[in-house]
Formats: structure tokens, C-alpha cells, sequence
């Protein structure tokens, strides 16, 4: 709605209609996440692309989840690759514990060499995106793909039954996955809590 594609989840009202998977209001739960597999860790940095429209509506609603577990929250902002080891640096000199990875179409296209960095600088990371956990990366957290792809479908054959787009809301996703590199994991020192491995959907060793 804040871009303006939809009047209203309910009414839609143009040509557009789908699923959303909430990923603004996920983005909380990336901080416990990170938080259960890193307790340890203090200082934690939140990676934003500057140019992003919700770059600060993030920052909004992702410091009182940090200040909820005692965490500073340093943002680190990249837009180009360029930034990366810009990024990589300024983590240790924070001595970050840990960096948490805003959703956002850039970083979605480079989830596997952010991933790669992770692991090469020894950082423990979370991204709403399920390539970045397969890459290398700690841990994925986002809305269930399954049930977008499924939703897809039925939204396809009752358009094509001559339901119009703008009559049928935009449903928001419920289910999320978890997903856990455990290779990463024991290469960083972790000990995942038992409770967090169990939660998870997928578990790669």
C-alpha cells in the first residue's frame, strides 16, 4: 500500500492482487532469532540499503526489538557492491557480534557473495531470504514461499473463472520458515540451542 500498488489489502481496486509476505513486520523477530543463536553477543549491525523507501521505517521498528535484549544496534548501509568491504571493516571494528540483513531487492540479488563475506570475516548473520542460509550464511527467516506459489495459483484460476483482480485482497502470509546452516554454525563456534535447531524447517549440515 505505501508504494501505492494496492488501494487496500481488502479491496485492492486496480489490477493487482496476490499474497504479501509481511516482510516489514518479520523483520523484528531477525533480532531474537540472532539473539537465540548469539547470545553471547552485545553489539549486533543492521545492514540497509540507503535508497530503499523503507530505510528508515526499518530502523524505526528495529531498535526497540534490539533494545528488547540489551543489544546496540549500529547500522551499516550499502547500495552498491562496492560497499561490501567497506561494511566488512566497519563490523570489526564494531566488534559486532552479529549482523542482521534488512529485506531488500539489492541484497536479494547478491544473497550469495553477502553470505560468502559472512563466512570469510566470521560473522554470524540473518536474512529474510532462503539462498543466504544455502550460501553460507547463518540463518534465513522469511514468509513460507510454498504458500506464495500455492496462493498464486488459486488467484490464477479464479481470474481466469472471470474474478477480477481488484475484488479479491491481498492475503498476507502466515507460515514462515527457518532455516539453519549448521555447517556455519560449528565453523563460527556456535552452539545452536537444541530449542532453535527444533523450530527450524530446514537444517543444512
Amino acid at each position: 500500500m505505501q508504494i501505492g500498488l494496492v488501494a487496500s489489502l481488502n479491496h485492492p481496486g486496480g489490477n493487482l492482487t496476490g499474497s504479501t509476505n509481511l516482510s516489514m513486520e518479520v523483520e523484528p523477530k531477525l533480532v531474537e532469532l540472532l539473539h537465540d543463536a548469539v547470545p553471547g553477543a552485545k553489539i549486533v549491525a543492521l545492514l540497509i540499503n540507503p535508497t530503499n523507501f523503507n530505510a528508515e521505517a526499518l530502523l524505526r521498528i528495529m531498535q526497540p526489538a534490539a533494545n528488547t535484549f540489551g543489544l546496540q544496534l549500529h547500522v551499516v548501509k550499502a547500495s552498491t557492491e562496492r560497499d561490501f568491504d567497506t561494511i566488512f571493516d566497519t563490523l570489526h571494528q564494531l566488534n559486532a557480534g552479529g549482523l542482521i540483513v534488512v529485506d531488500d531487492v539489492f541484497f536479494n540479488t547478491h544473497s550469495g557473495e553477502l553470505a560468502a563475506l559472512t563466512v570469510r570475516h566470521a560473522i554470524p548473520a540473518i536474512f529474510q531470504n532462503r539462498e543466504f542460509a544455502v550460501a553460507g550464511g547463518l540463518m534465513g527467516y522469511l514468509g513460507s514461499v510454498r504458500d506464495s506459489y500455492r496462493q498464486a495459483g488459486v488467484y490464477t484460476g479464479r481470474i481466469l473463472k472471470g474474478d477480477k483482480p481488484a475484488d479479491l485482497p491481498v492475503v498476507q502470509g502466515t507460515r514462515f520458515e527457518l532455516i539453519i546452516n549448521l555447517k556455519t554454525a560449528k565453523a563460527l563456534g556456535l552452539n545452536v540451542p537444541l530449542g532453535l535447531l527444533n523450530a527450524a524447517d530446514e537444517v543444512i549440515e
